[in-house]
């Protein structure tokens, strides 16, 4: 049995976790074993993701204390909360990769910096493409108009030495 104290303890690692995150993401584990647990837990971690099995009771307390209230109608049953606190995209995406792998592993909800996602919008989040991808895009947006710009400038300069290249062997003709 743990003390009250450190029951409070616990509370404010919850609250601190669900300050700092960016994402936070409810599951239902039932069914996972320990080992199952431990390479998802590792799996998160290298996406600098948090996961924490933890008592409801202690969730709903932190989640109060932090203004979640909306969390509460999701912290019944086994639950577990995995934090994001850098990429969000990532962390889904490994947890959604998890989802679909196994049958033991289900997303209740999820917030992003405090928004309610259902399971829709959190697979639309998992969806999308990585960080460099999109950058890469967004590159690709900006120079295409300088291109463009560049080949029309290139094709009036190409016109000009072709008439001016006609009109000296006209002269020269002549």
């Amino acid at each position: 049995m743990i003390t009250r104290a450190q029951k409070e303890e616990r509370v404010k690692d919850i609250v601190a976790d669900m300050q700092n995150a960016k994402l936070i993401i409810l599951t239902d584990y039932r069914g996972l074993d320990v080992g199952e647990i431990s390479n998802l837990r590792r799996e998160l971690r290298g996406k600098d993701c948090k996961y924490r099995v933890v008592k409801n009771t202690l969730s709903k307390l932190a989640a109060q204390e932090v203004g979640l209230e909306s969390l509460h109608p999701y912290l019944e049953g086994p639950t577990a909360i995995a934090f994001g606190n850098d990429d969000p995209v990532e962390a889904t995406k490994a947890l959604l990769k998890w989802v679909k792998e196994t049958d033991n592993l289900s997303i209740k909800v999820g917030l992003l910096d405090g928004k309610m996602l259902e399971m829709k919008e959190i697979e639309n989040l998992g969806a999308i493409p990585p960080q460099d991808v999109l950058l890469a895009k967004l590159c690709g947006a900006f120079q295409a108009p300088i291109r463009g710009l560049a080949t029309a400038l290139e094709g009036n300069i190409n016109k000009l030495v072709c008439v001016l290249d006609n009109i000296r062997r006209e002269k020269e003709a002549s």
